[in-house]
């Protein structure tokens, strides 16, 4: 009797093993159907949000004309550069208009006025007062040396500019009506003031008493009909290995002076005592190009390195 319990709950206990069996198997034959089923979907759904995402970006960043799309912060550069700086111009498409548009056409020179004058400027009218000095023999800063003609002046040390306005010539008008020409051929130290011109005697009287002193005056740059031609001259002690050039006698204003090296044109330095210096001899001796602040450009040859000697040429600037 024992024994036929014993065996009836061990065949209970195998029924309960495998209905649990079976329940497991049902349940986790579920969850492999359920996995399979959710897993197109995750599928889908990442391939759909990196697509969006290039879609939005395109629409709001259309690429450049280069075909890169435009970073979405500028960088610094970007930002405070102005449009032309570092940027390359567009090419000129091809057109059948006979001229380019604004865009396309190739840059244009400045004007040699407002690239090559310095501080005294053609076509314009400067206000200052002039004071008179003795001029002697019409010596003075420029190094130009004794003067036949004693219409000269020296300029403020503001508007000399470092011997920029020296053989300069310049007209100045009193307000009485009276007018002048005259030659720069010195410079005005402090208290000079910009717009001041100390005039030799001779051509202050031109224009008031010479017991005045000192009036109101009004002057502008002058491109005067001058007879001659423009002389060279090296300074003292100009050798192969060191010189300075001086150009006498020029109409306009000298805006450089260069001298022809092995390596081609080479621009001298100016001093305030109006020599351009060649401080390792470079050029000493050959070819010599000057321009004027209207950009007219000379080439001299045949001037000898002879120190201290005017050597005069058949040039002279234009007439403006």
């Amino acid at each position: 009797m024992q024994e036929t319990r014993q065996a009836a709950r061990q065949r209970r206990r195998r029924r309960r093993l495998m209905v649990g069996t079976t329940a497991g198997l049902v349940v986790t034959g579920l969850l492999v159907c359920l996995v399979m089923t959710m897993q197109p979907d995750r599928e889908e759904d990442a391939g759909r949000a990196p697509a969006t995402a290039v879609a939005n970006s395109q629409e709001s960043h259309p690429p450049t004309s280069s075909g890169k799309k435009k970073s979405l912060a500028p960088s610094p550069s970007e930002i405070s550069a102005s449009p032309s700086a570092g940027a390359k111009k567009p090419k000129a498409s091809p057109s059948p208009s006979p001229s380019p548009s604004p865009s396309s056409a190739s840059p244009r020179k400045a004007p040699a006025t407002s690239s090559l004058a310095g501080r005294i400027r053609p076509k314009s009218t400067y206000q200052g007062v002039a004071t008179v000095y003795k001029a002697g023999v019409g010596d003075g800063a420029c190094s130009y040396g004794p003067s036949g003609d004693m219409m000269i002046a020296a300029m403020n040390t503001t508007d000399y500019e470092t011997s920029a306005a020296c053989g300069a010539y310049v007209l100045v008008r009193a307000a009485n009506g009276a007018s002048v020409t005259v030659r720069i051929t010195n410079e005005c130290p402090l208290p000079c003031a910009p717009g001041q011109l100390d005039l030799s005697e001779q051509a202050f009287a031109e224009l008031a008493p010479v017991s005045t002193g000192r009036i109101a005056i009004t002057w502008s740059l002058l491109s005067p009909s001058t007879p001659g031609t423009i002389s060279i001259r090296y300074k003292n002690g100009s050798s192969p290995y060191w010189c300075g050039i001086q150009a006498i006698g020029h109409r306009n204003p000298l805006a450089r002076l260069e001298v022809r090296t092995g390596g081609g044109w080479r621009q001298l330095t100016r001093t305030d005592y109006n020599y351009f210096l060649s401080p390792d001899g470079s050029g000493c001796g050959g070819a010599i190009r000057i321009t004027d602040i209207y950009g007219e450009r000379l080439t001299i040859d045949g001037i000898a390195l002879r120190p201290e000697v005017v050597q005069p040429t058949r040039f002279q600037f234009a007439r403006h």
